[in-house]
């Protein structure tokens, strides 16, 4: 009896740990189960905590050697790798609700299991948690996206505007350029951080938008076609800008035409009245659709900032800004094209790209302890890499690179940046396991590092750089990548 009842709290605790590593997982794809097969990355993470565990359970069932197991294998590890992880799991009101839903199943399984005095089992409560938490989320979701529309047209009917933003790169950026350019004429308000999904979007709408604003700035991300034409059939915007198109997130689209085409979706407002599309979208320009692009000439690029031409009303006019990174004339451009959509002076325009605050994460200058440290890390395409590299190649000193490569791309894209990176740096401190192979073999002159671990990337620096050194913190990724 006493060994039963032992038992049935070890089947618990054993089934909960399981569900922390299913619910992490989600959490970390956006709570889409054919992500978390199929794109991922740590595949023997799955084999660790998943499929070991639940086989083992299987096999041993009711055996000393499962509690052995569970006790002094199976949660350690999974201690120590939660310890490790640089994306822990945030118990947001979803996550507590799958929990909820577990326990409750679990507390029912186990009564229903002890008196028919059969296995206890893992996969049936798993599923039946998991699908009950999908049911109610939806429900819920779909509660709270009609009160976010509901109050999206009420705002609409005192005026409010909304600039919908996507790209494959650059779109955070050209909202937070944009948001500084127009927030004196208008009640503005944009997204925080980088929130760019449709169930992002709704909880920002419910939660953050003041009801005063008149003019929105939303991005609008994807991993799949028709992420964004859901998202612009939510927000039906006003205004849209399509800024560089490439092959981030080649993988879930397989081939760049299926990128444009979902990027593209975000013209199809019922309101829109006029977008801006950066000309790597290939479109020809009609109606209330302009291209840009053309309009950019003479841009240069130091660790000073940028400065470029482009064409306004007919005229060349020339504009400087803080901002590092050639790539910024495109995303300021577009901004500069709206602001002036919007109705904004041409003038004002000017000065306040002259006086535009670096992006956080996006080349953001920073100098400590004698050291330069050009913090890049939420840039993590091929494009934007390569500038920054080039950025820094003007440099006389000592250059050092922290960087994992590309994620979510191909094999010949980082072997390309490898080249790339090999022109320019002196020490390359590789972190992560994803591209390591890949950029260790095809960074032939500098000396490299691979760093397995992020948590002891602190004391590397230490010990490796010195007063005097450029430092790039070039793109960054969750381990679990």
């Amino acid at each position: 009896m006493l060994f039963n009842l032992f038992f049935i709290i070890s089947h618990t605790i054993f089934l909960f740990a399981i569900g922390f590593y299913l619910i992490s997982s989600l959490q970390w794809f956006n709570y889409k189960f054919e992500r978390v097969i199929f794109n991922y990355k740590k595949p023997l993470w799955h084999l660790y905590f998943f499929i070991i565990p639940i086989s083992i359970y299987y096999l041993q069932y009711k055996t000393l050697f499962l509690l052995l197991y569970e006790y002094l294998i199976f949660l350690p590890h999974l201690f120590l790798w939660y310890r490790k992880l640089d994306k822990k799991l945030v118990f947001t009101a979803r996550v507590k609700r799958f929990f909820l839903f577990l326990g409750v199943i679990t507390i029912f399984y186990d009564m229903l299991s002890f008196i028919l005095k059969a296995n206890l089992g893992l996969i049936i409560p798993l599923s039946l948690a998991y699908l009950a938490s999908s049911i109610y989320e939806k429900i819920l979701f779909e509660s709270f996206k009609k009160e976010a529309l509901k109050k999206i047209e009420n705002m609409r009917r005192n005026g409010l505007k909304i600039v919908a933003i996507t790209a494959s790169y650059g779109k955070t950026s050209i909202k937070n350029i944009l948001y500084q350019l127009i927030e004196e004429e208008f009640k503005t308000y944009k997204t925080p951080r980088s929130v760019n999904t449709l169930g992002g979007l709704v909880k920002d709408v419910n939660q953050n938008l003041p009801e005063k604003t008149e003019i929105y700035i939303a991005e609008a991300g994807a991993r799949r076609e028709g992420d964004i034409l859901e998202i612009t059939n939510f927000l039906k915007p006003e205004f849209a800008i399509v800024g560089k198109i490439g092959e981030q997130h080649i993988e879930y689209f397989k081939k760049l035409e299926n990128i444009r085409d979902t990027k593209m979706e975000i013209i199809k407002s019922p309101n829109l009245k006029k977008a801006f599309i950066d000309k790597s979208a290939n479109i020809k320009p009609y109606k209330n659709i302009e291209e840009f692009g053309n309009e950019l000439s003479n841009i240069e690029a130091s660790l000073d900032g940028i400065s470029f031409d482009i064409l306004i009303d007919g005229k060349r006019e020339n504009f400087k800004s803080p901002l590092l990174g050639d790539f910024n004339a495109i995303n300021i451009g577009l901004a500069i094209k709206m602001a002036k959509e919007l109705g904004v002076d041409s003038e004002k325009i000017k000065k306040r790209v002259a006086k535009l605050k670096p992006i956080e994460h996006r080349l953001e200058r920073i100098e400590a302890g004698g050291k330069i440290i050009i913090d890049d890390s939420f840039n993590g395409n091929y494009e934007g890499m390569v500038s920054s590299y080039k950025i820094v190649n003007q440099y006389r000193g000592r250059k050092v690179l922290i960087t994992p490569g590309i994620v979510e791309s191909n094999r010949e894209t980082n072997i390309s940046l490898a080249k790339e990176i090999d022109k320019i740096f002196d020490l390359v401190i590789i972190t992560g396991e994803l591209n390591s192979k890949i950029l260790d073999r095809n960074i032939e002159r500098a000396k490299k590092i691979i760093l397995k671990d992020k948590s002891k990337l602190e004391n590397l620096l230490a010990k490796e750089t010195k007063e005097g050194d450029l430092i790039l913190f070039s793109n960054d990724t969750p381990n679990f990548f």
